[in-house]
């Protein structure tokens, strides 16, 4: 687990959670850049011990909806259990479908893999409106 920030102006802390190393590091400097502390997870399991640990001070959670060891859905609940009003973004590669409409009732956002930096701030400041 690696906290990851910068000095100037911190909008917020975000936990992102997916299980390609790639997407998870480009992710976590895209957000820095974006003025967010960081907390990554490899993995669904990870996000929720995370999130448990960090509840305070995660503003967002931005999480893949596949990953192999526990599912978006699981997640999101046990996520949502742990602070019922927490903004979570869900993540894919795929796109949305009847599934992840499923899920999308529990959460604030969606955003489709690979997205741009200007589609991520996007999404974000819709989030945290």
């Amino acid at each position: 687990m690696a906290v990851h920030g910068q000095d100037s102006e911190i909008r917020g802390t975000i936990l992102l959670a997916d299980d390609e190393e790639m997407v998870l590091e480009v992710g976590a400097q895209m957000l820095k850049r974006l003025g967010f502390n960081v907390i990554g997870a490899e993995n669904g399991s990870k996000a929720i011990e995370l999130f448990q640990d960090h509840k305070e001070i995660v503003d967002i959670v931005i999480l893949d909806i596949v990953m192999p060891d526990l599912g978006g859905a699981e997640v999101v609940e046990a996520i949502k259990k742990i602070k019922p009003d927490v903004n979570i973004m869900l993540s894919s590669g795929y796109g949305r479908d009847s599934k992840t409409n499923e899920i999308m009732q529990n959460c604030s956002g969606f955003i489709q893999k690979p997205f741009s930096m200007k589609e991520l701030s996007e999404t974000i400041n819709a989030v945290m409106d």
